[in-house]
């Protein structure tokens, strides 16, 4: 068993480079079906869900090579499947925007129910309902397993009850290559949303009012290959600027869009933090001890619940009280309990947690529930007293490329070990 072994108690120093947004990545790379031609996505960060995502479309008859490290071209014109696999489906959540792929490429799909972190139940109602909309009907399976099929997706008004990412996603696939208008209403408005409506507008799709709460789509009959380069990871960058604050550290966050962490940089700055925005980089300077403050995750353009476990890391160590209201997920704090091993004085109450801050963190063995938990142990690693371990460090690569490389340019003390028991 690999886990990650860290020394705290070191302020980062330096420049790091963000990799490409995994949420974009494991949207645009399904997207890739509907075109009618080969496709070169650039930027695409080294990090498990892409390796699946990827398996996933050479299982489905998908040619995938590698221009370079960043680089993939993939062919979509030897597709022969609708079926993407089991196994690789239970290892992401995001393998569910197969159904909406498939569904604009072939008009059926049957995809296993997604895996990946578990922080409460996430259906995907909202995603069916949309299907529906535009035509498809559900085929009953008793094996877990999601089948959908249509003679001919129909343009429709989709009305989100909530706004979901997941189906804006999965409806902007579908709707890309029907017939007629499809508008989507109360639509996820994230940067990677916009990122893959860029991205269908290359390949020659018609959409407009991404990034709004009504994003409109006439589809198309075809759609042609692309070059195109995924964003920055919104949620990487906001990670290394929380550890910089929380190590009292000066970093130079580089190759990130300013714009799309507003809400973590106004965060930032209220707790202590000096933020310094350049055009395409963020420099995190923070000297004394952070101050404690109320956040209340909301979708995007509120401060994203993806990066709710890294700030309460620094709620744990900052001056004051602090709280986080959890607006998004029901489930989200299990994380606290291993701060709370390490010294933090924390209450959780439903969807509510408060932290009193405390002096210091203490070191101990802890274990990464989620992908972004597991970053946010990462962070209680370098700021607390003595040697850190952390298990199940495979959620924590779903998302993060090269975070020990990263974390050793900035001068931190980690290094991947392996527990022979």
């Amino acid at each position: 068993m690999e886990k990650y072994r860290i020394t705290g108690g070191i302020p980062l120093s330096g420049a790091v480079d963000i990799s490409g947004a995994k949420n974009a990545v494991v949207a645009i790379l399904p997207a890739v079906l509907l075109s009618d031609e080969p496709c070169r996505i650039e930027n695409i960060p080294h990090i498990s869900d892409v390796t699946t995502t990827l398996k996933i479309l050479e299982k489905l008859g998908a040619k995938v090579a590698y221009v370079d490290p960043h680089t993939v071209e993939i062919d979509p014109r030897t597709v022969t499947s609708n079926e993407v696999d089991h196994e690789l489906a239970c290892k992401m959540r995001a393998s569910y925007y197969f159904i909406g792929a498939l569904l604009g490429k072939t008009g059926s799909a049957r995809v296993p129910m997604p895996g990946g972190c578990w922080f409460g139940e996430r259906p995907i109602d909202l995603h069916i309902k949309g299907f529906h909309a535009l035509g498809a009907e559900s085929i009953p399976q008793e094996d877990n397993v999601i089948e959908m099929h249509a003679n001919q997706l129909m343009g429709n008004s989709v009305y989100l009850d909530t706004v979901s990412v997941g189906a804006t996603v999965n409806i902007m696939l579908a709707a890309a290559r029907a017939r007629g208008m499809t508008i989507i209403e109360n639509a996820a408005k994230e940067p990677h949303i916009v990122d893959l409506a860029n991205f269908l507008i290359r390949m020659g799709a018609d959409v407009r009012g991404a990034g709004t709460d009504v994003i409109k789509i006439r589809g198309v009959q075809q759609l042609s290959g692309a070059v195109y380069s995924i964003i920055p990871d919104q949620i990487e960058a906001g990670t290394y600027m929380a550890m910089a604050a929380a190590t009292g550290g000066d970093v130079l966050v580089r190759n990130v869009i300013p714009k799309h962490l507003e809400s973590i940089t106004t965060k930032l700055d209220e707790m202590g933090a000096r933020i310094e925005e350049m055009d395409d980089a963020v420099r995190v300077r923070c000297e004394g001890r952070l101050r404690g403050c109320n956040i209340k995750t909301m979708p995007h353009p509120g401060f994203p619940t993806d990066m709710q476990p890294q700030i309460a890391v620094l709620l744990s160590i900052a001056e004051g009280e602090g709280t986080i209201t959890e607006g998004v997920w029901d489930n989200r704090f299990r994380y606290t309990e291993e701060l709370i091993r390490m010294g933090a004085k924390i209450e959780v109450n439903g969807k509510r947690a408060v932290f009193q801050g405390v002096d210091h963190l203490t070191a101990t063995n802890v274990k990464a529930m989620d992908l972004r938990a597991g970053a946010a142990m990462v962070i209680a690693g370098l700021v607390a007293q003595g040697v850190t371990e952390i298990e199940d460090i495979r959620y924590i690569e779903r998302g993060y490329e090269d975070i020990i490389e990263k974390l050793r340019r900035l001068g931190a003390q980690v290094e991947r070990v392996t527990d022979e028991a």
